[in-house]
């Protein structure tokens, strides 16, 4: 059976920058080799599309034997041009334009759509469909926003009904096992006065006539499953990151049928839970410190401190008991600010050396000796106000070990039109430090528009977390290059699944396979 089931097709739909079949392409068995086979990547996004393909490409390689061409180009040595056009990565660049499509799901003729899967899938009696449908109208804060706006136009959304296009290829294909994700707000989403989740649910139970799925939790080994039975918490699986997402497994009924341990041994089939979680600064550790940068006037080291050292004065009138000792760690930290002269930058070239308290396997999953430095680690301008705000907001959370509120601030540092007499502040948490002990909270696509919900823990760099600090605090290697500009990048990353966690998930449904009794 291990022979038979050597490599596994997957497609993966909506791949975003290719967080699941990061983690599907990464599980290999004892002789090193993969269990998974990428067969057809599809993302309509132009920019997340370079990114999946220049990591399809980097994966075309056995691990650790990508030609130094790759490390060139991400260096910034080569352009993109030079690097598609080297002779050590051409074969493997026609192999990954053929497995990543840039192509929309819904807008793309489906009988291209098929070709691509029925070329990909070929006569494998087994196979593994994933993907996430866009969640934009599922998510509280999505909601929120589009049905306040134009409560019409929230109920044409084309976005609520994008799963259909994952349950078409279901249709159509029949895989032998899915993977499907989304954010939890889908669970509690109504669409014409029924709730979403129940339709979803009873769309992938039964398919079509002749064709029904068992829907199971990967959490929750028990048949009888309530709606948040789906929902997986992503630090409780090893990912420095509180992300709690839907994730459903569907087993085809006749391969569950043929899987006696399915019914005998079901707990075999979930994630284990690992202790302690991992906090943010182990997560982030052996990446250089560095300092934010000025926005709305001139910048360099001088005046980035000389901004800083005004922040303790606006202390002045604020009668909390903790005043005395986050003052104190405010002024610590401006000392300390005086020796982060570099804001980072596209390569830096360093030994990286995580912390002690680093895990071997984030360890072995994060680093990559021969990139010989840190990728994508350079550091937004900040206003002179809201350095203010980060700086008292970090000093804040290193005291007392949580995340101030705007309740929690200073009134010189509240936003001018904040009104912290108000029985409820909109969005009393807008500038949200995250806790260096703790799993960060959620990484979303927002952090592309700003970085206040991303405020670094450490104080003396008073700044939001770099695109490499995002990546690492969603699993993504350290050698995984993000394409497009730098809100692109942040865009991609926040929209991804956690590779490492989808390297979790894989190992179940690779062992939910293996286990299928001897036909």
């Amino acid at each position: 059976m291990e022979e038979k089931l050597a490599k596994i097709p997957v497609i993966d739909l909506f791949a975003g920058p290719g967080g699941l079949c990061e983690g599907f392409s990464s599980v290999r068995d004892d002789r090193g080799n993969a269990r998974f086979d990428v067969k057809v990547s599809i993302e309509k996004d132009p920019v997340a599309y370079r990114t999946l393909m220049l990591r399809a490409l980097f994966r075309k390689f056995p691990k650790g034997k990508a030609p130094e061409a790759y490390y060139d180009y991400v260096r910034g040595n080569i352009t993109r041009e030079q690097f598609l056009a080297h002779e050590d990565i051409k074969d493997a660049a026609e192999k990954a334009a053929h497995e990543v499509r840039c192509a929309e799901l819904g807008v793309t003729p489906v009988d291209i759509i098929d070709g691509w899967i029925q070329e990909g899938i070929g006569d494998a009696s087994d196979w593994v469909l994933i993907g996430g449908p866009p969640c934009q109208a599922y998510s509280t804060a999505g909601r929120s926003r589009l049905r306040g706006k134009d409560p019409e136009a929230f109920e044409n959304d084309e976005r609520h009904f994008l799963y259909t296009e994952y349950l078409r290829i279901i249709q159509r294909f029949s895989p032998s096992v899915f993977v499907m994700e989304n954010v939890k707000g889908m669970l509690s989403s109504k669409h014409g006065g029924s709730r979403i989740f129940e339709r979803i649910l009873a769309d992938l139970t039964n398919p079509r006539e002749g064709l029904t799925y068992k829907i199971r939790s990967l959490v929750v080994h028990t048949d009888k499953l309530s709606p948040n039975d789906y929902v997986i918490e992503a630090d409780a699986y090893g990912v420095p990151q509180s992300r709690h997402r839907v994730i459903l497994f569907g087993i085809r009924s006749d391969v569950a049928e043929q899987t006696s341990a399915l019914l005998n041994h079901p707990h075999r089939f979930v994630l284990r839970a690992i202790t302690p979680q991992t906090g943010v600064m182990t997560a982030l550790s052996g990446l250089p410190p560095l300092r934010s940068r000025l926005s709305q006037e001139p910048d360099s080291h001088e005046a980035w401190l000389a901004a800083l050292a005004g922040a303790p004065k606006n202390l002045a009138y604020w009668r909390a008991d903790n005043r005395p000792q986050v003052e104190e760690r405010m002024e610590r930290a401006l000392e300390r600010a005086k020796k982060l002269v570099s804001f980072g930058g596209t390569f830096i070239p360093m030994a990286v050396t995580p912390s002690a308290s680093m895990s071997k396997e984030l360890k072995s999953w994060y680093l990559d000796a021969r990139l010989g430095g840190v990728l994508q680690h350079e550091t937004r301008s900040h206003m002179r106000s809201d350095l203010h705000r980060y700086l008292f907001a970090s000093a804040f959370a290193k005291e007392e070990g949580y995340a101030p509120t705007l309740y929690d601030f200073p009134p010189k540092l509240l936003p001018d039109h904040t009104n912290v007499e108000e029985e409820k502040i909109p969005f009393a948490d807008r500038f949200r430090v995250q806790v260096g002990g703790l799993p960060s909270s959620t990484v979303v696509a927002h952090i592309k528009k700003d970085g206040h919900y991303y405020i670094h823990p450490d104080p003396s760099q008073c700044r939001s977390l770099t695109v490499r600090e995002a990546a690492r605090l969603q699993t993504f290697p350290d050698n995984y290059f993000f394409e497009g500009n730098r809100t692109e990048q942040y865009g991609q990353i926040g929209n991804a699944v956690p590779p490492l966690l989808a390297r979790k998930i894989a190992k179940v449904i690779y062992k939910f396979l293996a286990s299928r009794d001897q036909q």
